[in-house]
């Protein structure tokens, strides 16, 4: 792999536009978020809050009925649907945010499966999503799928999918490990982390220069998820889609730890912080 670019406010600055005056919610992008399981409601919740402080039209989340009380009150500007109809609903929809508090069930073999046979837009598969590639043998289905995945583990995450493709990385250092996962997958990824790594199927990568160790928090990745899924939802192309998203959550990080400091912020002021950084970048 080539020698890292960087991603900068310079080059963000040249595809997060203004949005049209005449602009109405259905254009602005309709994004399933599939996440969420009993006792990790609070992940649905931070992945739509990031879909939607990043300028989604409509979020819907596909979760299990159980969790609509508090999926309602924590996103009230969310839809609800059942997760097995997360299928029927995805053919609305302009993209998808996979895998976040997801968890391990058996079923989901089959909705991850059906999910990456039948889409063909954009799927951002994140945390569990991208654990059950490995746990249920799906390797084939995500290397033949039609829709444009972008994967978003982090190192751990990162490491069990590429154990099941065969790879040992002890030693390996991040920039290898994301082409790794590129190879492998077929998909754009996005290495979580310090100097979070964007890879590329044309053999690129870009190291984002924002964000800072506040954001070493649980649920800022489930932002970053939404962020990139809205971001496909408007009609971005999933190499910007992971670029830009990147950069954006860094700059929301950065923006929290400014008015709250690095310590006590929360995924949730990360979510919330995000519609400043559009606002920084765009300037209203």
């Amino acid at each position: 792999m080539k020698k890292p670019g960087l991603i900068t406010r310079e080059y963000v600055n040249t595809v997060i536009k203004e949005r049209p005056r005449d602009i109405h919610k259905g254009d602005c992008g309709k994004v399933l978020v599939i996440a969420g399981s009993v006792g990790m409601a609070g992940a649905a919740v931070l992945c739509a809050r990031g879909a939607l402080r990043a300028g989604a039209g409509l979020v819907r989340i596909s979760a299990p009925e159980e969790l609509y009380s508090i999926l309602q009150v924590g996103v009230p500007e969310a839809t609800c649907v059942p997760r097995e109809r997360s299928l029927p609903e995805l053919a609305a929809c302009d993209a998808a945010a996979v895998g976040p508090g997801l968890g391990d069930d058996e079923t989901n073999a089959g909705l991850i499966r059906g999910i990456l046979e039948n889409y063909d837009k954009t799927i951002v598969l994140d945390a569990d999503g991208i654990n059950a590639i490995s746990r249920f043998d799906l390797g084939k289905s995500l290397k033949a799928t039609k829709a444009q995945v972008i994967l978003t583990p982090h190192p751990g995450e990162a490491a069990r999918f590429l154990r099941y493709c065969g790879e040992d990385i002890s030693g390996a250092d991040r920039l290898r490990v994301a082409e790794l996962l590129v190879r492998h997958s077929g998909a754009i990824c996005v290495l979580k982390g310090s100097k979070t790594l964007v890879a590329t199927r044309d053999g690129n990568s870009y190291i984002n220069t924002t964000g800072n160790p506040g954001m070493a928090t649980g649920g800022s990745g489930d932002v970053l998820t939404g962020i990139i899924a809205a971001l496909a939802g408007q009609g971005h192309s999933p190499e910007t889609c992971a670029k830009a998203g990147v950069f954006l959550h860094g700059m929301a990080g950065d923006l929290c730890a400014e008015s709250l400091g690095e310590t006590g912020m929360t995924s949730l002021d990360l979510a919330n912080m995000t519609a400043l950084a559009f606002k920084n970048i765009i300037g209203k």
